[in-house]
């Protein structure tokens, strides 16, 4: 962990990281379906191709079907239907074949929290826009890493459930003076804790072995600026984090629109990325990956959010 960028202290970057570890040890850590790891994994390995991606999904029955229902989907419109596991592979992509895997795979496992009007598949929805957004980035900034930052963003709030679960009341403290206060709910945890929500699902995707890369990717998230100033080797985090400053489905109005546009403009300096252009392209995408993991289309895209808080 580099501490520096953290602008913490060891002993208490040791005492916060203890106090998490027992935190989440005292709880019931889901178990992440050994395919999804499998997936994952090979996703690292630069001469693993669709023959060694599909025995994990062909190992596990649901999964395989999942996969073919999805490249059958208005997703990719294929003209013909894809019949085999390798074939979907071949044409879709190891990487976007691994990616929907683990999107399955942690929205089966993540527990739904008895919490206020806490709503987890708003959650998911907000995830995945996210996801969509930092992939869309990361190919504009022709980054060789944008799959990997879809799944990074896809993750980076999987652990608001669990601790939402494990302290209730701790955590609506915070959530009325997120609302009263206009603040990022990680800093309000760290001022609390010492650690945010970003450690505890970097915690998590530890405990599920995934590759460093998306647990640095996902623990993160929530240090824009401190990435920013990292320059080069940090775009892609950069990427990720920005993607943490989108609106949510279920807010009414863009409270970190301002973070939000500064951090673009710092990313993108030098480019010629297009904004709206890139919002209205996970919207459509959005449209069109969300009924497949049968949730609902956001009522308040992107750009609309975009364009009202604009005037």
């Amino acid at each position: 962990m580099n501490l520096a960028l953290y602008g913490l202290s060891d002993m208490s970057t040791v005492t916060a990281t203890e106090d998490l570890e027992k935190l989440l040890s005292a709880g019931q850590l889901p178990a992440l379906p050994q395919s999804a790891i499998a997936l994952l994994q090979l996703s690292q390995d630069p001469q693993a191709g669709p023959v060694e991606f599909a025995r994990p999904i062909e190992a596990d029955p649901g999964l395989m079907g999942q996969v073919l229902k999805f490249v059958n989907s208005s997703y990719f419109g294929f003209s013909r239907e894809i019949g085999s596991v390798q074939q979907a592979l071949t044409l879709v992509g190891t990487r976007a074949i691994a990616n929907f895997a683990l999107w399955n795979a942690v929205f089966s496992v993540i527990p739904n929290p008895k919490f206020g009007p806490f709503d987890l598949k708003g959650l998911w929805q907000d995830s995945l826009r996210r996801a969509l957004f930092a992939r869309g980035l990361g190919k504009q900034l022709r980054l060789p890493n944008a799959e990997d930052l879809f799944a990074g963003a896809l993750l980076q709030d999987m652990a608001i459930p669990l601790l939402l679960k494990e302290m209730p009341e701790q955590y609506q403290d915070l959530v009325q003076r997120r609302a009263a206060e206009g603040r990022r709910l990680s800093g309000l945890e760290r001022e609390a804790f010492g650690w945010d929500h970003a450690d505890a699902a970097a915690h998590l995707a530890q405990k599920w072995s995934l590759p460093t890369e998306f647990v640095d990717l996902i623990r993160d998230h929530t240090h824009l600026d401190a990435l920013l100033d990292q320059g080069t080797p940090a775009v892609g985090g950069a990427c990720v984090a920005l993607a943490s400053l989108l609106p949510s489905c279920v807010d009414a109005t863009w409270e970190e629109r301002a973070l939000f546009v500064a951090g673009f403009e710092r990313l993108i300096s030098g480019t010629s990325v297009d904004l709206p252009a890139l919002l209205e392209e996970v919207d459509e995408k959005t449209s069109d990956f969300a009924p497949l993991l049968k949730l609902p289309v956001p009522k308040r895209t992107l750009m609309s959010a975009w364009k009202e808080d604009q005037a």
